[in-house]
């Protein structure tokens, strides 16, 4: 049951990141993501019972951390700044197909059968819808949509390669983050104008740092040492859903036609690819 409700809380997290990257839409991308995951880090000085050793990741998991959480919330952040936001988060929500497309890349003995391919099919259809109706509203192609995709594929290869580094303390975690964020901050000077950021953003940007960007992983890892990964999930395919409905509240975008089907197919190849059976290789836990 509490591993349950960690699965959950790390959802509902993730949920909320979306729209606090709206809310944040004057902060520039690196800076954003920089910020937020050196706040997100110091979360880890309590988890490790302030054991400055434990922080410190291996090499190995140093470099996928810095990969995976500085690379996946930079192209996030840039795809919902340059294309319409619930569209541009919706293709982003590709991860989790793109998880069961890319296991035989990573992970020995696993293959793709036909049942993969039509989630695939339907995740790529639905991305397809999103990005039509992105464009029948702003009359155009963004780029945003090429940030979110990306975004997309550095998450789900991230999350292969987590599989190997599953000894790697949670504590570990906050090292990588801190590592990621002073880079990210560093690249903002370099490659991104001067930015203001008011009291308000200040408050967003810890939250955002404190929560999705920081407490939902290790909430995350909590809720895979401790329960089955297949419930654990199934309950994070609910991201979606959340993200999407938390985004159309914030932004007062209109629920259409197109796009609810974009969000039902997404949702769906998710779930679908999920339930395939691989060898009995769980490439859920990570």
């Amino acid at each position: 049951m509490r591993s349950d409700l960690a699965a959950l809380g790390a959802v509902l997290l993730w949920g909320s990141l979306a729209s606090l990257a709206i809310l944040l839409d004057t902060v520039p991308p690196l800076l954003m993501t920089g910020i937020g995951l050196v706040v997100g880090s110091l979360i880890a000085l309590p988890v490790s019972g302030f054991r400055i050793r434990r922080l410190l990741p291996r090499k190995r998991v140093l470099l996928v951390g810095v990969y995976g959480l500085l690379g996946y919330h930079f192209a996030l952040f840039a795809g919902l700044q340059n294309a319409p936001s619930v569209q541009a988060n919706l293709v982003n929500y590709l991860w989790p197909i793109l998880v069961v497309l890319l296991a035989p890349l990573f992970i020995k003995g696993t293959s793709l059968t036909y049942k993969h391919w039509i989630a695939g099919i339907l995740g790529f259809s639905g991305a397809a819808l999103a990005i039509l109706s992105g464009t029948e509203l702003v009359g155009g192609f963004s780029v945003g949509y090429v940030y979110a995709g990306i975004a997309a594929l550095i998450f789900s290869s991230y999350s292969l390669m987590s599989k190997s580094l599953a000894d790697s303390p949670t504590a570990a975690v906050g090292g990588y983050s801190l590592v990621a964020g002073v880079l990210a901050i560093g690249a903002h000077f370099i490659f991104e104008p001067p930015a203001t950021i008011d009291s308000v953003q200040w408050l967003w940007l810890v939250l955002m740092g404190l929560g999705p960007l920081g407490g939902s992983f290790y909430l995350w890892d909590y809720a895979l040492k401790h329960a089955p990964a297949q419930r654990v999930g199934t309950i994070a395919f609910s991201t979606p859903l959340i993200s999407t409905i938390l985004l159309l509240t914030v932004t007062g975008q209109r629920l259409t036609l197109t796009l609810g089907l974009s969000a039902a197919l997404i949702l769906l190849a998710a779930a679908f690819g999920s339930r395939v059976n691989n060898k009995n290789h769980d490439i859920w836990r990570v």
